[in-house]
């Protein structure tokens, strides 16, 4: 079997998150994916397992190195990329992935973007700031109470937390004892912080994800959430209109810097979310 390695939502190589996608993986056990995942010790692995048809739809799971996910944001987008250019080798519009989370399509834009289609945000419950203050080792005061704490899923659910400066994005830190105890009463497992205040002024945010439970102490780009953070900036009117477009930093403080952009559309009851970002490939490989 062969493999590819991409840096997902990366600007130059080497930076954003890397992501390993196994190709013709189709006779693969459960245990077999999982031992591959923890033996790439990267945030997740995907495995393609079936061959596309004339709609260029795959069947496609998604591993961290402690367990499976239904949905996660740059294997998605990585491995659409991979597939179209080392399985298809042709420029089609779109690639389709059969999820456990569901279908997600993939589509391809002329100045090198891929963006994917999330699920609709769930809102999922708001949780206490001064609790999630504790999680990451922050003064509550850094959290950002003109805005809710709350869990939120495309596909995966997080636990969204707006915060006030970078300082405190940057000095944020988890308290694994109150981690622990948080993730046992709440859907979401993974935290995902954000601030106002980029590094670069050309973005939007600055955010870091946290994600213990998965066997990722820190995730370098994370589309699965940012998918929930432009829902949620939406749902709770952080910007004027029904719509918005974004640029999210995330990965600054641990040396993998990373550029997810997101779009958000109010339609009728729900709101529609797309993320994108820049896929390079780095490395190619078989498991003997």
């Amino acid at each position: 079997m062969h493999y590819r390695i991409v840096d997902v939502f990366a600007e130059n190589k080497y930076a954003g998150n890397p992501l390993a996608v196994v190709l013709d993986a189709g006779g693969l056990s459960d245990a077999a994916m999982q031992a591959i995942a923890r033996e790439m010790h990267l945030s997740e692995t995907a495995f393609v397992r079936s061959a596309g048809g004339e709609e260029h739809a795959y069947d496609v799971r998604i591993f961290t190195p402690e367990r499976e996910v239904p949905f996660a944001g740059h294997p998605t987008l990585g491995t659409a990329y991979v597939i179209r250019e080392e399985v298809l080798q042709e420029p089609v519009p779109e690639v389709r992935l059969n999820l456990a989370a569901g279908e997600i399509p993939v589509s391809f834009t002329p100045d090198g973007l891929l963006w994917m289609r999330q699920n609709p945000p769930a809102f999922m419950g708001e949780l206490p700031a001064d609790t999630l203050a504790g999680v990451l080792s922050l003064p509550e005061e850094a959290i950002d109470l003109r805005f809710p704490v709350e869990e939120v899923s495309t596909g995966l659910p997080f636990i969204i937390v707006p915060v006030r400066s970078r300082e405190a994005v940057r000095r944020a830190k988890i308290d694994r004892d109150a981690y622990e105890a948080l993730i046992r009463t709440t859907a979401a497992k993974a935290v995902f912080v954000f601030c106002p205040e980029p590094y670069r002024p050309e973005n939007t945010f600055n955010a870091r994800m946290f994600a213990d439970h998965f066997g990722v102490p820190e995730d370098p780009a994370t589309g699965s959430a940012n998918g929930c953070l432009a829902g949620y900036l939406l749902r709770h009117g952080y910007f004027p209109g029904d719509s918005l477009s974004i640029r999210v930093e995330q990965g600054c403080e641990i040396g993998r810097p990373s550029l997810i952009y997101c779009r958000a559309e109010r339609r009728e009851e729900s709101i529609a979310v797309q993320v994108g970002g820049r896929v390079i490939p780095v490395a190619r490989g078989e498991l003997l």
